[in-house]
């Protein structure tokens, strides 16, 4: 008997628990359920495509661009700029997931991460002699990792290894790293050795504390004396963009203003139906089904005459003012748009005057702009040029641009910040350099007639080329007339 009611106990014990198991699981189901957001259905029929389409080719098609781009880059920039900032060798070691942000300037479209440990060693051998910089010049060691592609000279361990995988040859690894990199120092005997470190520019200041430990311990005193931080030599490699690169760059925006032109329109838009939420999303998906990646969430926002506060995701209405700030990404390369749309009202055939008077300020600015953003010139020596200017027009605006390329917000000189507009120390003195892209941002607010007065703020950004001789254009074109959305059929 007695073990009959210990059965009993125990079997209440398992259905309890059982029970009480199966309760949480459940409410976490219900709760990990998602909303059903048919979002979709707010916006115009067949906004979204169903067919494939690549306009910049396969991804293999643009690897093969990309590796050209980096040899040539490495072959046509780097030897001057060792040469401008005197760094006779330039040591760049880095670990897995803990990448230099020069990492993308220096590498192989197939390479994603550092392998282990990589230590990439550039060497000015023509420096001592003072002969011309050439691509010749200059020695490209990889101490661990590839060769990328063949342009670096990639150092294998002694290591024995005993059915080795695929029967490679050990990698080097660890102490014997460093070991290698002592010996390529003293063969080379420079003058300067550039490290990145830096507290200004995070593009510059990827030499991680580990990293700094481990090359001082085993390089000894005689050798980090001669540490410099590198600054200028990486801020303006990452930054440096090739005349092919420019093309394609081009073409990047030609499908930016293609893309954001279909967007505020009746292809896309309802109004009293869409929301700005659900034109976000269709960049997103739009972006996504051409193959192509996106930096960072876009976003749109509405003005609307007498509204104040219209809530984080309003509809779209008759009359609204649109803005949009748009990116996408191909082939390690950024862009940064912000474009601006009039919604028409029933009988409408234009934007108002006023609205057209306000766009017209900010076009002043990115033309002001577009002139004082030059070669030789520090941000902020630019912003001040740019702001003055901008008074004696009686424009009131704000100037916040930034350099773009291998990343959104950029390597090189900032040119204000939306608040700091009387210069960013630091990184708003860093120079412009022939070869370096902007994205010029902008905004003008302007008081609105037809709106009672109400200022309206034309916010606009466009990508800037800053070719090698110093002259600058627009990667394709800036918006001088707002974008018009009509009324549904």
């Amino acid at each position: 008997m007695r073990l009959h009611r210990s059965a009993v106990r125990l079997a209440r014990v398992f259905a309890v628990a059982l029970t009480l198991a199966a309760l949480p699981a459940t409410a976490h189901a219900r709760q990990a359920a998602p909303p059903t957001i048919d979002w979709m259905s707010r916006l115009a029929p067949g906004a979204l495509p169903t067919t494939v389409e690549r306009p910049f080719g396969t991804l293999r098609e643009q690897a093969a661009m990309q590796q050209a781009w980096l040899k040539q880059r490495l072959d046509t920039f780097l030897p001057a700029l060792m040469r401008k900032y005197g760094i006779d060798l330039w040591v760049v070691p880095m670990r897995e997931y803990n990448e230099d942000p020069v990492f993308g300037a220096i590498v192989a479209p197939e390479t994603f991460a550092a392998r282990r440990r990589t230590i990439y060693v550039f060497f000015d051998r023509c420096a001592a002699a003072g002969t011309a910089p050439a691509p010749s010049c200059v020695e490209r060691i990889a101490l661990g990792g590839t060769s990328q592609g063949g342009v670096f000279d990639a150092r294998t361990s002694a290591k024995a290894v005993a059915n080795a995988v695929g029967g490679r040859q050990a990698e080097l690894w660890g102490d014997e790293q460093w070991q290698m990199l002592v010996q390529v120092v003293e063969e080379r005997k420079p003058k300067v050795i550039g490290i990145d470190r830096s507290r200004i520019f995070a593009f510059t200041d990827g030499l991680s504390s580990g990293e700094l430990e481990g090359m001082s311990e085993a390089l000894g005193a005689a050798w980090t004396a001669k540490f410099r931080n590198a600054e200028g030599l990486p801020l303006d490699l990452i930054a440096s963009r090739l005349p092919a690169e420019e093309a394609f760059y081009e073409k990047m925006n030609a499908l930016v203003w293609q893309l954001s032109q279909t967007m505020f329109s009746e292809k896309v838009i309802v109004p009293g139906t869409t929301r700005t939420s659900d034109l976000v999303w269709w960049w997103r998906q739009r972006v996504n089904d051409l193959g192509m990646g996106t930096w960072f969430q876009p976003s749109i926002n509405v003005q609307r005459q007498g509204a104040k506060e219209l809530g984080d995701d309003p509809v779209i209405q008759p009359g609204d003012v649109l803005h949009s700030d748009l990116g996408i990404t191909v082939a390690r390369l950024n862009t940064d748009t912000q474009h601006l749309a009039y919604v028409l009202k029933p009988g409408e055939t234009d934007a108002p005057a006023g609205l057209k008077r306000a766009l017209a300020n900010a076009n002043a600015m990115q033309d002001i702009s577009l002139e004082e953003i030059r070669p030789g010139r520090s941000g902020n020596e630019a912003l001040a040029s740019v702001l003055s200017r901008m008074k004696a027009k009686g424009i009131t605006g704000t100037m916040y641009t930034h350099p773009i390329g291998l990343h959104g917000h950029g390597s090189g000189p900032l040119v204000g910040l939306w608040d700091y507009q009387d210069g960013v120390p630091g990184r708003g003195d860093a120079k412009v350099i022939p070869s370096m892209w902007f994205s010029i941002e902008l905004q003008a607010t302007t008081p609105v007639p037809e709106w009672g007065g109400q200022p309206v703020q034309m916010a606009q950004e466009e990508d800037m080329i800053i070719d090698g001789a110093g002259k600058t254009r627009w990667a394709h074109r800036r918006q001088d007339a707002l974008f018009l959305v009509r009324p549904a059929r």
